[in-house]
């Protein structure tokens, strides 16, 4: 049974700035986005143009996305943050080439303040989000410019953003699986948590990794002996999460067994081989891989040595065209781009769940520059970005997001008043300082995002030094006074622009989690009970449905589940469907749990004779 959603008014105050444990990936973005930032830095140091970092700076910090990817979709991520960068960066400069009315920079940093979060959160793009992208177009709102200059900013900025894309796939020429290893291993101990204290809040957290690593398998490139492993394991991890806790089989321990999980986790994230689970009842011989004569048992191969002797194919070496491999190939079909264009249009379309959030940013960001620029601050953008910075999915998470901003930039404006004297020792120095502040925001951030804001304030602060010096009073009077009226308004305009939609996306969550329930049931029945006797390419068939039918099933749970927290921290709207939530995630985890064996009972595959002995591609347990 899922926990009940926490009441809609609390409002915490402790829980917000406690801090957790770090990401087990925390050095990748702070080590990318340091390298990105010396290269170009250090190069217009030798040529003595610092005055041009700012414009550097905006391609160099698309090195902080695309970290939890695999190579073949962060390609593309990457550059389209770099292009996305690009075209609000542009369209920035522009706006202050050709006008110095402060109305109307407020105005058009707070239009591409709501395109961003609404395009981000539409594609899911981040960590970061969107907040990296407003700083870099107000900051350039509010900087002098001509309009015959801004072909070169760009074209340094795109320069800069080149060097972030090389640096972000860099590791793929040593690692080349290296975030499908992380993802799996994620699984795996998400799933040995949930086995070894089974309970609502370790399940949720077990199903989300789980679909995780799916959906980073699925996003990888072609198949290779190591992600035939990884999918082997994540199969276990699932097993472990919809099969009984503890269970065995036949003498051996379950899939479900944690300390083995956790040991399979330590293996797959170290740099050795990816270990290779034994078969169990629940978790098939080939789950997803080979077809008719090409099972691990009937070739007598396994895992890595599989994937040599040509587990990746059917028969003869012919390409795989079953389970996640033909899954892989529908998703980059022409009807998948369709459906995934389709999906990002409804997620844009008048009846989106991300209007309201858009409007709050819309609204503001425009009131706190408005508010700043009446009280004569001479820069509004820091104002605009604050409030950019705290709209998250729902009214609480956005009060936890201004507490943590504010605390963290009046920390972090102590810190720049106590490095500024270094870094005015000589341009090395500033350079030396700005590509510390920006490792160290990365790696902090993780802990707690007050943390990581302690190291963003000065780094933001110290780019303004590469312009020229100005009065450091100045400088932390006007970002405490920006800080707390960009909160306060942008906290404001969330509790008065109200989300109706909320309840109505539950709802909506709730009809599609029904309809996946009964296509899974449908799918486990076909696979089940055959009506005639079935070859092995029709049963992977079955079974390849019957595994996407049950991915979808567990993804509609997810939504769920989110749509339910996020409801639930919402003001001004009308009742949720509590216990209807409740009921569908439990029939949902029962359906799950009922189709973990990936195909009937009673299907068999037809026999063959190899070497004298008699082999069949059982399916499922008797």
């Amino acid at each position: 049974m899922s926990a009940p959603p926490a009441p809609a008014r609390r409002l915490p105050l402790a829980a917000p700035l406690r801090l957790q444990r770090p990401s087990d990936t925390w050095f990748k973005p702070a080590l990318s986005v340091a390298v990105a930032s010396a290269v170009p830095q250090l190069t217009l140091l030798a040529l003595g143009r610092l005055d041009l970092v700012m414009y550097t700076m905006a391609g160099s910090l698309c090195a902080l996305y695309g970290h939890g990817l695999p190579y073949a979709r962060r390609v593309r991520t990457v550059a389209g943050v770099v292009l996305g960068m690009s075209a609000g960066l542009a369209v920035a400069l522009v706006t202050a080439s050709l006008t110095h009315s402060t109305a109307v920079l407020v105005a058009v940093g707070a239009l591409l303040a709501a395109a961003q979060k609404v395009l981000c959160d539409a594609n899911r793009t981040g960590p970061p989000g969107p907040v990296i992208l407003t700083f870099v177009s107000s900051a350039a709102l509010f900087a002098p410019q001509r309009l015959g200059q801004v072909p070169g900013h760009l074209a340094l900025t795109l320069a800069a953003g080149a060097v972030a894309w090389l640096v972000c796939l860099g590791p793929a020429l040593f690692r080349r699986e290296g975030p499908e290893r992380r993802a799996v291993a994620r699984a795996l101990e998400a799933a040995a948590d949930c086995a070894a204290a089974p309970g609502p809040r370790t399940r949720h957290g077990a199903a989300t990794a789980v679909h995780a690593a799916w959906q980073c398998l699925l996003a990888s490139g072609r198949a290779t002996p190591v992600r035939h492993s990884l999918e082997r394991l994540v199969a276990h991890a699932e097993a472990a999460v919809t099969g009984e806790p503890g269970a065995s089989h036949a003498g051996r321990s379950g899939p479900a067994d944690p300390d083995r999980l956790r040991a399979w986790a330590a293996l797959t994230r170290a740099r050795g081989p990816v270990p290779v689970p034994p078969p169990t009842p629940d978790t098939p011989d080939e789950p997803y891989g080979a077809g008719s004569g090409t099972c691990a048992e009937q070739s007598g191969a396994y895992g890595i040595e599989a994937g040599r002797s040509g587990a990746y194919g059917t028969g003869g070496g012919r390409p795989d065209v079953y389970g996640i491999e033909a899954e892989r190939a529908v998703l980059r079909g022409p009807d998948g781009r369709r459906a995934a264009r389709r999906g990002l249009l409804r997620s844009l379309g008048p009846g989106s769940p991300l209007l309201p959030v858009a409007a709050r940013t819309l609204t503001g960001c425009a009131l706190a520059g408005y508010l700043c620029a009446a009280l004569g601050v001479g820069r509004p953008y820091w104002a605009i970005v604050t409030a950019a910075s705290l709209y998250q999915a729902n009214v609480t998470l956005t009060w936890n997001r201004a507490l943590q901003r504010t605390l963290g930039n009046l920390l972090g404006a102590l810190v720049f008043a106590a490095v500024l004297p270094l870094s005015r020792t000589g341009p090395l120095a500033l350079v030396l300082c700005c590509l510390f502040f920006a490792f160290a925001a990365e790696a902090l951030i993780t802990r707690n995002y007050w943390l990581g804001s302690v190291a963003v304030t000065p780094m933001a602060l110290l780019v303004l030094e590469f312009g020229g010096t100005h009065p450091a009073g100045e400088l932390i009077g006007d970002r405490v006074l920006d800080t707390v009226l960009g909160a306060l308004t942008g906290f404001l305009a969330a509790t008065l622009i109200t989300n109706r939609r909320a309840a109505g996306r539950v709802e909506r969550a709730l009809d599609a989690t029904a309809r996946a329930r009964a296509a899974a049931e449908r799918a486990h029945a076909a696979s089940a009970e055959p009506s005639r006797p079935a070859s092995a390419e029709q049963l992977h068939t079955a079974s390849a449905e019957l595994e996407r039918a049950r991915r979808a099933l567990t993804a509609s749970l997810l939504e769920v589940r989110e749509a339910a927290d996020t409801a639930a921290g919402e003001w001004w709207q009308r009742a949720l469907p509590e216990q209807e939530v409740l009921a569908a995630e439990r029939a949902g985890h029962r359906t799950l749990a009922a189709t973990a064996q990936r195909l009937g009972p009673r299907a068999r595959a037809p026999q063959t004779r190899r070497g004298g002995a008699v082999h069949a591609l059982s399916i499922g347990a008797e």
